[in-house]
């Protein structure tokens, strides 16, 4: 009797043990893997997003500055702090002489939805121009950064003019930019350098910020915190334009790809999160 008693408590202890076993093993499974993905309200698609800031450092990146050598980060002017990029001039010994700058990201594209968070802080560097007050940009189709001239203000490129409004005044964010290059917007070519946005969204103090570039095939999109705020197409290089025109190769003059880079205008900005989803 004793000895069933004994079986019996053996095989009763096995069985618990296997049970443990299957709860312990999964239990231990790893967990699907999170993709982040395109809202379909914006435009329709799913994809991956790629964050190209690590939070930690400038890798990927390189940056250009009026009368400084590619690569060559004059006055710390781009840093990383606490995870967020920033762009700062404390050492520009209160003038800041035209230095306009970007940086650089290291790859170029061509069709993509490009979103980043941004906000101004602080005070307009001393020497800075008149409209350099939280004024800003993110340049996209820019020229490869090796053919940045020493002395060259600001590249051939597309951009989306990041502004800040005063607390009072409206100061509306997004107009298109063209420097050395010409786009369409409702049909007709652009007549200056800066072509405000259809919708007018004025965004004050140092809050957060999303601006987001759509480039699909010719046709550009702004947005600002997901609102569409301004389309165009046909972007072409400026055949009157002394930079420009030397991109034009056997009558070509189409933008169709190029680098994207963040501006260095003279007022202090940040950048916390920057992402790219590629058509």
């Amino acid at each position: 009797m004793r000895y069933l008693s004994f079986l019996f408590l053996c095989l009763v202890l096995s069985i618990s043990c296997k049970q443990k076993k299957a709860e312990t093993t999964e239990t231990k499974e790893e967990p699907a893997m999170e993709v982040v993905q395109k809202p379909a309200t914006m435009a329709g698609e799913t994809g991956t997003w790629t964050s190209l800031f690590n939070g930690k450092d400038l890798t990927g990146w390189n940056m250009k500055i009026v009368g400084h050598k590619l690569g060559e980060n004059f006055g710390n002017t781009f840093r990383v702090e606490d995870g967020i990029l920033s762009i700062r001039y404390d050492a520009y010994e209160d003038n800041f002489d035209n230095r306009f700058g970007a940086l650089y990201y290291d790859k170029k594209l061509s069709n993509y939805r490009l979103k980043v968070e941004y906000r101004f802080v602080g005070e307009t560097c001393l020497g800075a121009p008149e409209w350099g007050y939280r004024d800003s940009g993110v340049q996209y189709h820019c020229q490869p950064p090796e053919t940045v001239g020493l002395n060259q203000s600001f590249p051939v490129s597309l951009e989306y003019n990041l502004h800040g409004g005063n607390g009072t005044d409206e100061r509306p964010v997004g107009e298109i930019c063209a420097g050395g290059t010409l786009v369409e917007v409702n049909g007709a070519k652009n007549t200056s350098y800066c072509t405000p946005a259809t919708v007018k969204r004025t965004f004050h103090g140092d809050q957060w910020v999303t601006m987001e570039i759509e480039i699909k095939d010719g046709t550009i999109s702004h947005y600002v915190n997901g609102e569409k705020i301004l389309t165009y197409t046909n972007p072409t290089y400026d055949p009157n334009h002394e930079i420009g025109k030397t991109f034009i190769v056997d009558g070509n003059d189409q933008v169709k790809d190029g680098y994207i880079s963040l501006q260095s205008n003279s007022h202090p900005i940040d950048f916390r999160s920057i992402e790219l989803l590629e058509y």
